[in-house]
Formats: C-alpha cells, sequence, structure tokens
C-alpha cells in the first residue's frame, strides 16, 4: 500500500473559506435579481464542499451562515404563497428592504467572528 503524503490547509485558507458562505449572503441580497436564486442553488454547492471540511471551524462558520440565508430563504415562501396577488408588485421594495436589514447584519457580523477566530494550520490525508 502506497504511503501518500499528508496535505496541510493554511489557517488563512480555512478563514477565507469560512467567509465565503457569508459573502454570498451578502451579494445575493445587494443583487437580488436574480443572484439571490442563483445563490439558492450555488450555496448548496459551497455548503456541501465546505461543511466537512478539514478544519471543524470552517464547517461550523459555514453552517451558521447557511442557516441565515436559509432561514430567510424559508420565509419568503410562505409570504410570497399567501400574499395577494399584486403584492409582490407594489411592495417588492420593503420585501427587498427587510431582507437586507435581516441578512446583511447576521453576515458581517459573522464575518467579524470568523476574523476573531484563532485561526491553525490543518495536517489532513488525502
Amino acid at each position: 500500500m502506497i504511503d501518500l503524503p499528508n496535505k496541510i490547509v493554511t489557517a488563512e485558507q480555512s478563514k477565507r473559506n469560512a467567509k465565503l458562505f457569508s459573502y454570498g449572503n451578502i451579494i445575493s441580497v445587494l443583487i437580488p435579481f436574480p443572484f439571490f436564486i442563483f445563490w439558492f442553488g450555488a450555496s448548496m454547492f459551497v455548503y456541501a464542499m465546505f461543511r466537512h471540511h478539514p478544519n471543524p471551524l470552517v464547517g461550523y462558520h459555514t453552517q451558521r451562515a447557511a442557516y441565515y440565508y436559509y432561514g430567510l430563504a424559508g420565509l419568503l415562501v410562505p409570504i410570497l404563497t399567501f400574499a395577494p396577488g399584486d403584492f409582490f408588485q407594489q411592495y417588492w421594495w420593503a420585501l427587498w428592504g427587510i431582507c437586507i436589514l435581516i441578512l446583511i447584519p447576521l453576515s458581517i457580523r459573522e464575518i467579524m467572528i470568523i476574523n476573531k477566530e484563532p485561526w491553525e494550520d490543518v495536517e489532513f490525508k488525502k
């Protein structure tokens, strides 16, 4: 059996990966059409990549950022399903503003927490 060398994920790489989902959340509400919908699909890929990262802090912060985004997206489903027919046409700007007020502060707070974390290099087998 061949013994493969261990791979190292640097602290800086881990920190950058942990922030990616939060950055996607911010962009998705600043440019809602069509990025909010595209981020819904892309975020699943990002979540799958980073939730089981060799550095457990990356997975933890990815999961927290996912809670914020999917919670907001899940809240929009019943609101838009049971709202009157012209609700979205008349109040899209208010709905957009509420999404911004919810998601951006949570995402910025998460990025600030990530920046304060003590990150270390992680070694793992390929």
